[in-house]
């Protein structure tokens, strides 16, 4: 059995984001990158289905060279092998443009599941997966909070306000995958130390066949014309009980200001 995740790197969302007033996206390179948070339940699941049924397990990134630490992280959970799509045409890409390059990396590919968390914490579409399923004609299979696969067959739970829904596909197939899916184990020094020198293969735009006019902030369907820096906290209001009896109308007064009675 093949299975590949698709990672991301985003910015640590303990830290400030800031805008590039050039093409205004995201600048990457301004602060600190991390492994998309998210990715990591998509890769705990891909874990377990190498120990349960002895999957061969392939990360696939889109990113610039210095994202590939990014790769070596996601390998040190126990993964064998790397792809990055590294092309400087790329930069920028909204939802689309990102799953179209995906789903081309992906038809060059061997694989019988392919395993997404269901959104990245800096876009937060939850477009790619669905998205890059459409694009390879494959069964979608999203939102899964518990993944079981048997023989040929992908059975995935999802739940939601009114119970659970349960569905099925034959693979191979794509699913995202929920937070509350699973508990993501951390990395051990022998797995870390195993990533530095598992198999990265590299292609550009070009090996994939895709023009630089279908991707890039350039050609993306949603465009930023402004933006702002968020205004700083303002001081509260205090109201203090000063013991005669007025303090409850302050408050409510107060309230009644705000438009909250």
């Amino acid at each position: 059995m093949k299975v590949i995740v698709p990672v991301k790197r985003v910015p640590d969302t303990a830290g400030d984001k800031q805008i590039d007033p050039n093409d205004k996206t995201v600048d990457r390179d301004s602060g600190e990158t991390v492994l998309c948070p998210v990715n990591e339940f998509a890769i705990e699941e891909a874990v377990r289905l190498k120990e349960n049924h002895d999957a061969e397990v392939k990360v696939l990134l889109m990113g610039p060279d210095n994202a590939q630490p990014i790769v070596r992280k996601a390998l040190s959970f126990g993964l064998d092998s790397a792809l990055q799509i590294s092309d400087e045409s790329i930069a920028g890409s909204d939802a689309i443009g990102t799953a179209r390059v995906i789903a081309k990396a992906l038809e060059g590919e061997e694989f019988d599941l392919v395993i997404f968390g269901n959104q990245s914490t800096d876009a937060r579409t939850c477009l790619v997966p669905a998205a890059v399923a459409e694009l390879l004609g494959l069964p979608s299979l999203t939102y899964a909070r518990k993944l079981e696969v048997d023989g040929d067959t992908v059975t995935v739970h999802r739940e939601h306000e009114e119970g659970w829904d349960v569905t099925q596909a034959k693979l191979p197939a794509i699913v995202s995958v929920v937070e509350a899916i699973n508990d993501p184990r951390y990395p051990t020094f022998k797995g870390i130390m195993a990533a530095k020198s598992k198999p990265l293969d590299v292609k550009t735009l070009d090996d994939l066949g895709i023009s630089p006019d279908e991707v890039g902030a350039g050609n993306a369907a949603a465009t930023m014309y402004e933006f702002e820096p968020r205004p700083p906290k303002e001081a509260g209001t205090i109201i203090e009980d000063e013991g005669d009896g007025a303090t409850a109308a302050q408050l409510a007064d107060w309230l009644q200001e705000k438009k909250f009675i």
